[in-house]
């Protein structure tokens, strides 16, 4: 028998530590929620994606009576930047949630159909996608994309 370790690798900045560019991918992501459809759960997430060309496209959640047919903030983002933008591709995405009439403390992480996507888009791009997620009590940065938060994506 063979065992193998997956290591996760992420830093966690409090908001002054954040670059300015960094805080307007967050502040994007936050704003991001006023678009959310949440009358179900009542848990609004807001996503920003950066672009090579550095246009800033957000998306937020869009919930449905019936469930699966609706669709993750990070998925909103992605399609519409990936639709409107097809010459571009995803360098950074920024990740908030809010509910109970506030941001989370801590920092949420994309489901496994978001990290799936997030993956193909890294190979569309043939790089990782640099990956933030707000929280009150610090912001999650992990450098290495879905490297570390899907080591065994599903791939064709």
């Amino acid at each position: 028998m063979r065992k193998k370790s997956i290591v996760f690798n992420a830093d966690i900045y409090d908001w002054d530590e954040l670059k300015k560019a960094d805080q307007e991918l967050l502040t994007a992501a936050k704003n991001a929620i006023n678009g959310s459809y949440a009358p179900y759960s009542k848990f609004k997430v807001g996503a920003a994606v950066r672009l090579t060309d550095g246009t800033i496209v957000c998306g937020a959640n869009q919930e449905n009576a019936a469930y699966p047919s609706g669709l993750c903030a990070e998925r909103t983002a992605i399609f519409s930047a990936s639709a409107n933008h097809p010459e571009s591709r995803i360098t950074e995405i920024a990740i908030a949630a809010y509910t109970d009439g506030d941001f989370i403390d801590e920092p949420i992480s994309p489901c496994g159909s978001c990290r799936q996507v997030i993956s193909e888009e890294e190979r569309r791009a043939g790089k990782h996608i640099r990956v933030m997620l707000y929280g009150k009590n610090g912001t999650m940065i992990i450098e290495d994309g879905m490297k570390s938060l899907l080591p065994y994506s599903f791939s064709l």
